[in-house]
């Protein structure tokens, strides 16, 4: 365990940022820190190593106003294993619904002294205004369309597990693009890494404005499979959209789902990511999400590395004794 934790403390040595708001804003030099930290944490794992002390008297708040699963529950688990205390607040039984802010609410947390709000709101751009209204790190769980930097992350560092390497693979997002925030945080990570990326789905939910960040597009999956390395299958967010955009969910599985048939035409070392929840039938059928192409639970094992890491790097210091 000393071995590991003289690589965490080299690796937050020089660590500036307070906040993790996008990964937009981030540079490669930095996604890789988070990333090589993700790493010591899951080598840490795979030792049976569950439990540590970097974060011994910290809070951490987890500030959700939308359903969440996988996120939610690995950033508490994340924050215990550091050593932190967690609180999860619950938006339903808050003082919002009489009227108090985001910010006040926010605020009114920080005063009982906290370290590190975690915040998924559907309002793009909450996490930037909380950061601007708070001493505490402010780390961004998803905001409405817009980033999901974790979630980013988390699909590089399975994707550099899985094949080694980010720079000069072929990764294509695959389906509802116009709202996916997971998609936009893998576009800014993957290229600021050297992949290629293609956005593919249909014309409803992926535009050709997207080559303005430097991507390709395509509406025809097939077409793309031959030279693709990595595929990440996006949930359709029906929630998000104000109309249907496609006339049936099975004329869409019938164009965009990953199947038997698709994956066999596909490279040999294909890997099939997807952040979830999957709808099986939908994107995937069950023989592939479950199939040997598949890391879609490495990724939730990794989100758990992610998290710790990035706790770690905004909120740890380096000149504690561990």
């Amino acid at each position: 365990m000393d071995e590991f934790q003289s690589q965490l403390l080299e690796l937050r040595r020089g660590w500036c940022r307070h906040h993790l708001l996008s990964l937009e804003e981030l540079s490669a030099e930095e996604i890789l820190r988070i990333l090589d930290t993700a790493e010591v944490f899951r080598r840490a794992f795979d030792q049976g190593i569950r439990k540590w002390s970097l974060l011994t008297g910290k809070t951490c708040v987890n500030l959700f106003f939308e359903n969440s699963t996988r996120t939610r529950n690995s950033f508490s688990l994340a924050a215990r294993r550091l050593g932190a205390d967690v609180v999860d607040f619950s938006a339903a039984t808050s003082s919002l619904s009489k009227g108090e802010t985001v910010v006040d609410t926010a605020r009114n947390l920080e005063a009982m002294g906290i370290d590190a709000v975690v915040v998924r709101h559907s309002t793009p751009g909450t996490p930037h205004l909380l950061a601007k209204s708070l001493r505490c790190s402010v780390i961004n769980a998803g905001d409405g369309p817009h980033e999901h930097p974790t979630q980013g992350l988390l699909d590089i560092l399975t994707i550099r597990q899985r094949l080694g390497r980010v720079e000069g693979l072929t990764v294509a997002l695959v389906g509802d693009i116009a709202h996916s925030r997971t998609a936009r945080s893998n576009i800014w990570g993957l290229k600021k890494l050297g992949a290629h990326v293609i956005v593919c789905g249909p014309s409803t939910l992926v535009s050709r404005d997207w080559e303005k960040l430097g991507v390709e597009y395509s509406y025809s999956l097939d077409e793309i499979l031959p030279r693709v390395d990595v595929l990440n299958l996006l949930r359709i967010q029906f929630e998000r959209q104000t109309r249907r955009p496609f006339p049936s969910v099975r004329e869409y599985a019938l164009l965009y789902a990953m199947n038997a048939e698709r994956l066999a035409r596909t490279k040999p070392g294909i890997l099939i990511i997807a952040p979830g929840p999957i709808n099986r039938g939908v994107e995937v059928t069950a023989d592939v999400a479950d199939g040997e192409h598949s890391a879609i639970l490495d990724q939730v094992t990794n989100g758990v590395a992610v998290r710790m890491a990035v706790l770690w790097l905004l909120t740890g210091t380096t000149s504690q004794t561990l």
